[in-house]
């Protein structure tokens, strides 16, 4: 009973209520865009990486979360020789070499990220599915040249053709050999060049930015990567695994950012509710009075207004959620179109969480105006007009 009063008298004034409910979509909406991007991003990362990429990955001291994506090479040359020496100790069937680099632009179309390989290296064995659109794959011969193969995201992104010139650096530029595609999306949205072609264009003859081990058997992954350790204690060996807790340590980081900017909003929703409520109960403080006077008790008050709060709260979480999957969408077509992945996911999860914060936000907001309605005395209210 006390629900369907709570109802009607919310619907006995349609705009406030509805103007209301849709600051409350608005700010639940952008909490479920917001923190969708962190769902989207373990997904990503667990498809790309979970089944895929090295057995190994050697990077230059612990990979964490601070260090991970940095754009400086660190990894000495020489330990590639080292690695390779202990190849037939540790069951290693392939050491590569690689050097990123991040070329940032004004816009997404001008940015771009470098792989240096071997150029001898068959990209058919690095990459899943591997495959050329256009043109060529990269050939022993062109160690040293300026050439470039490029990912089907990226030439879709930037517009790119076969023949047209990569410009690194005033000096050295790259010309594009060949168009390539798999179904992992790493190569889809990078540039890959001669390994000893980037370390010249950047200036970087010793340095590289990580080594790739593949084993013969996968399985030991993780008592070889202890094992290398004990012989190259500068080094650092990353399972897959541990690339994946790495990268899920990063985007919990960008959650509790994402979070505390939707907080902003929800504090504003919450407002907005508080206020609605409280607007309610000064308009209504006769209409309680009747109610007190023919044997009301003040609990039942408060419980009504408490309600309308809660169920307020509630319509606007519910649109609130239609609203941040649209918003999804939306985010999720811009970037299948930049880099092929869509990064926003709703979870069963996130649609709970956002229910339960919208119904923590109507409690809060609610409670102040319920005990306002709760202390009316009949006296107050029958004499107010």
């Amino acid at each position: 009973m006390i629900w369907q009063l709570a109802s009607n008298s919310l619907w006995r004034r349609p705009i406030r209520t509805s103007l209301t409910a849709l600051g409350i979509a608005v700010a639940v909406g952008s909490m479920v865009i917001f923190l969708s991007l962190g769902e989207g991003l373990r997904k990503a990362f667990a498809s790309q990486i979970g089944s895929i990429g090295p057995d190994l990955q050697v990077s230059f001291g612990d990979f964490d979360a601070s260090t991970s994506f940095t754009t400086l090479p660190e990894i000495p040359l020489h330990y590639l020789d080292d690695l390779q020496a202990q190849s037939s100790r540790f069951g290693i069937t392939r050491v590569t070499p690689l050097l990123s680099h991040f070329r940032a632009g004004l816009s997404p179309g001008n940015s771009f990220v470098f792989q240096g390989l071997p150029a001898s290296e068959d990209l058919a064995n690095l990459f899943i599915d591997f495959q050329v659109d256009a043109g060529r794959s990269l050939r022993a011969d062109d160690e040293g040249k300026g050439v470039a193969v490029i990912g089907a995201q990226v030439a879709k992104r930037s517009q790119l053709e076969l023949g047209k010139q990569l410009r690194l650096s005033g000096d050295y530029s790259f010309e594009i050999v060949g168009i390539v595609s798999s179904s992992e999306g790493i190569v889809d949205n990078s540039i890959v060049v001669p390994l000893t072609s980037l370390q010249a264009a950047l200036g970087i003859k010793d340095k590289l930015s990580f080594i790739t081990l593949d084993l013969e058997e996968p399985a030991r992954a993780a008592e070889i990567a202890t094992q290398l350790k004990e012989v190259f204690p500068n080094l650092g060996f990353q399972t897959r695994s541990d690339v994946l807790g790495v990268l899920e340590q990063g985007v919990r980081i960008t959650d509790v950012v994402r979070l505390g900017i939707s907080t902003i909003a929800l504090i504003v929703g919450a407002i907005a509710v508080a206020n609605t409520m409280m607007m309610s109960v000064f308009e209504r403080t006769r209409e309680f009075g009747i109610v007190r006077a023919i044997g009301a008790r003040p609990r039942f008050l408060f419980a009504l207004v408490l309600s309308e709060a809660l169920l307020l709260s509630f319509v606007g979480a519910l649109a609130g959620v239609i609203l941040g999957r649209l918003g999804m969408i939306a985010v999720n077509n811009i970037a299948t179109n930049l880099i092929g992945l869509e990064v926003a996911a709703l979870t069963p999860r996130l649609v709970l969480f956002a229910i339960s914060v919208a119904f923590v936000m109507g409690l809060m907001s609610g409670l102040i105006p319920a005990f306002r309605a709760a202390r009316i005395t009949i006296a107050t209210a029958m004499a107010r007009e």
